[in-house]
């Protein structure tokens, strides 16, 4: 028996594969368990495969439920990004947008994009989260965010990258490190230092980047501190508990008592990069990638704040 597949039987469907206890399931929906039991059985038989095994002790999703499951969600998830959107342009708003982004991007493009982002839409609303690389990729591959700033060596599949700003490295040092007294110290001279690096889960590209830097010269660094903070390193730095290698744009924003000893001569560069995905059709994105776009032609670059600083 073919029956008509509505969206109260994918939601049905999808509380139980969250539950995977029917009654707890009937009470989450607010109906009677015989009818839940009923509107699985009505989805089974139209799409014509079984989508849970159960018995008396336990409820399981088979390989079809379990697909379905997935494609449900995302289903689900659009219909809420519907809503949002709608309910933004019932509030004369252009759209909702979700930013991520990682620290350097504060000291660098971020806060223009905003400006300009208020300046031609007054009323969009925005979300900021500051995130690691990989936590970004992850939301955006989910799309539970909108757009990210990173840095990666190469765009995932399904993601859409647009470079913003190639940068050198920095070393960072105490105040009062001694090498500070030499001409010019090469990264060899360090080589028996304790180093603080941003670690791998803030990105594995750009982590596997800064340790070529040291493959380059010849020695494993002793790396006793690793975070995903950059205000965190300078502290730990500023506290004689060891050097950093960082992007050399990050010295433009903290007031914290350490040197900047920049790297010019290594080849490795880094890039900040501005990611989404290809399927998000969030109506902000044009808008943010054209301002972006825009602000990369007219030549914005990180040496405007260095001459500042």
């Amino acid at each position: 028996m073919n029956y008509q597949i509505e969206l109260r039987h994918l939601l049905y469907f999808k509380v139980l594969a969250e539950e995977l206890h029917f009654r707890r399931a009937a009470e989450k929906l607010f109906i009677a368990q015989p009818g839940l039991s009923r509107q699985i059985k009505q989805l089974e038989e139209s799409y014509g495969v079984t989508l849970f095994e159960r018995n008396k002790r336990n409820v399981q999703m088979t390989e079809a439920g379990i697909y379905l499951f997935q494609e449900v969600k995302e289903l689900f998830r659009h219909l809420d990004q519907i809503e949002t959107q709608l309910q933004s342009f019932a509030n004369g708003k252009i759209s909702t947008l979700k930013l991520g982004f990682i620290g350097s991007a504060v000291q660098t493009i971020l806060p223009e994009l905003l400006v300009n982002l208020k300046q031609q839409q007054p009323d969009i609303e925005l979300s900021l989260h500051e995130l690691a690389n990989e936590t970004q990729l992850d939301l955006l591959e989910k799309k539970e965010l909108d757009l990210g700033f990173v840095r990666l060596s190469e765009t995932p599949p399904g993601l859409c990258s647009l470079p913003i700003h190639t940068e050198h490295f920095s070393l960072v040092l105490p105040n009062d490190h001694p090498l500070l007294k030499s001409p010019q110290p090469s990264l060899d001279a360090f080589k028996n230092e304790s180093f603080i690096l941003f670690s791998k889960n803030y990105s594995h590209s750009y982590y596997d980047l800064v340790m070529s830097i040291f493959s380059d010269h010849k020695f494993i660094p002793k790396v006793t501190l690793r975070t995903v903070n950059a205000l965190t390193i300078f502290n730990m730095v500023a506290q004689g508990l060891g050097v950093a290698i960082v992007p050399s744009s990050l010295k433009n924003g903290y007031h914290v008592d350490v040197t900047f000893l920049e790297l010019n001569n290594l080849p490795q560069r880094t890039t900040l990069s501005l990611v989404w995905n290809a399927h998000n059709r969030n109506p902000g994105i044009p808008l943010v990638t054209q301002i972006i776009t825009s602000q990369v032609k007219n030549g914005y670059n990180t040496s405007k704040r260095d001459n500042k600083a």
